[in-house]
């Protein structure tokens, strides 16, 4: 698993100096020539939101919108957990005004990257922070009013451990909100493929076994947002892969 997690840092690394040429977007719905840009207004932001934001910031690596879902307001914190290079922090940061954003990565280059783009885009109240969200997010205990994250968790080789870790540092009646994937067929550790790993596939759970390992965080009021189909047939392993938004409460 230590060396899983090294193809996850090399794989984000690698966007972060030379951008993504693979969009990460559904099949069938990225065409040849395709953005970045365009796979993120296919997993749900709005143009709009994109021309807010650094272009550099727009990597099209996730699955999903949570900042759609998370309800962010004036004077909140929010830690963004694999902020990469920044697009859901800055997104947070004109949502939360007075308030302030901690990214979490543990990629170099991503952080690099992210604090180029902030101090590129004036963002004040947004700091990124490097660590590991499945051993020790570095933010305070009960300091969020809200985390979000976009197709990070699936990463990790402990999803209990850092939904744990998540409700540390979340204040009591905080909530997560996360986008991530689920599967139909979860893979043994002798069946996993790196590649597929890093593009959140063969570490994915059952849309069952995903939930009960946030509730075994001690996180209550479990509930599922938004749902689509996002990946089914030889890329994925002959398997079902179905994108979620997830709310949970502290």
């Amino acid at each position: 698993m230590d060396a899983i997690k090294d193809k996850v840092r090399e794989r984000y690394g690698k966007i972060a100096l030379t951008g993504n040429s693979d969009c990460c977007c559904m099949p069938g719905e990225c065409t040849t020539g395709d953005t970045p840009a365009d796979a993120a207004r296919l997993i749900g932001y709005s143009g709009e939101d994109l021309k807010s934001v650094p272009g550099e910031a727009v990597l099209g690596v996730g699955c999903g919108a949570p900042i759609n879902f998370a309800g962010l307001g004036d004077g909140e914190t929010v830690v963004d957990l694999g902020s990469g290079a920044g697009i859901d922090a800055f997104l947070s940061a004109k949502r939360v005004g007075s308030g302030r954003v901690i990214g979490i990565d543990m990629t170099d280059e991503m952080l690099e990257k992210a604090r180029r783009n902030a101090r590129d885009g004036n963002y004040a109240n947004v700091e990124f922070r490097k660590g590991d969200i499945e051993n020790n997010i570095p933010v305070g205990d009960n300091t969020a009013d809200a985390v979000i994250s976009n197709c990070v968790i699936n990463l990790t080789t402990d999803k209990t451990r850092a939904f744990r870790e998540v409700y540390r540092i979340l204040k009591h009646g905080g909530r997560m909100v996360i986008s991530d994937l689920v599967t139909d067929r979860e893979v043994g550790r002798d069946e996993v493929d790196p590649d597929r790993w890093c593009s959140c596939i063969d570490g994915a759970l059952t849309r069952e076994n995903y939930i009960e390992s946030i509730k075994r965080a001690g996180f209550q009021n479990v509930s599922v947002l938004d749902e689509r189909a996002y990946m089914d047939g030889p890329e994925s392993g002959g398997r079902r892969i179905t994108s979620l938004v997830i709310r949970a409460v502290k």
